[in-house]
Formats: structure tokens, sequence, C-alpha cells
């Protein structure tokens, strides 16, 4: 991998990695990549980060989905899953294919370089 998309990636592994919004699942294939980087590890770690990232991105759809149900409700608040739900709504008018807290924007970024990380 061309040294400035290893760290571009590497930065945007640790934005995700801080991100509050950042699944277990995606936190621990960060950090088992960003272990392997520079070993006979490097190539494996990264295909399986890459598909944990596409597992974990949140759709804009999927996002307006969750925040109009039951469980959206539970997990933000009534008023704050309505909140959420018009914000997703306001961006996908504005194009945005994807959620855009801080987790779901660090993986689109990573995702962007995919091809160049193999």
């Amino acid at each position: 991998m061309d040294r400035e998309v290893l760290d571009y990636v590497v930065g945007k592994t640790h934005e995700l990695m801080d991100a509050a919004s950042c699944s277990s699942e995606a936190k621990a294939a960060a950090s088992a990549w960003l272990d392997a980087v520079g070993t006979d590890r490097e190539a494996e770690e990264t295909e399986k980060y890459i598909a944990e990232l596409k597992a974990d991105i949140v759709t804009v759809d999927g996002l307006i989905s969750f925040a109009e149900s039951e469980a959206g409700a539970s997990v933000f608040g009534a008023e704050n899953a309505g909140n959420i739900a018009a914000h997703a709504r306001k961006i996908k008018a504005a194009g945005a294919k994807y959620c855009d807290c801080p987790a779901c924007v660090a993986v689109e970024a990573i995702l962007e370089k995919k091809e160049l990380m193999k």
C-alpha cells in the first residue's frame, strides 16, 4: 500500500476508533488491522477490516428507519429520535448516502480508499 494511502487510512481509523458511535466490532477490526500493518497478516486483516466496515456503515435510509422505530426511540429517546430522523431526511435530500455520525463519516472515507488498500 502506498505510504500516502496508508497514512490517510491510519488517521481515519483512529478517528473511527475515537468516535462514540463506533461499534465494538468495528473497533476490534480497526485495532486488529492497525496491529497487522507492516506484517505478513496485513492483507488478511485488510480484507476483514473492509468487510466489517461495509457491514457497519449505516445508510441514510437505514438511519431514518431506525430513528423512526421503537428501538430507535429507546436508544435515542423519543424526542431525539425524531430530531435524528428529520436530520437524516435533510441530509438525504442534500444527496447523502450514509449517516453523518463521526463513525460513519470515517468509515465512508476509508471505504473510498479500499481499492488502494489491497
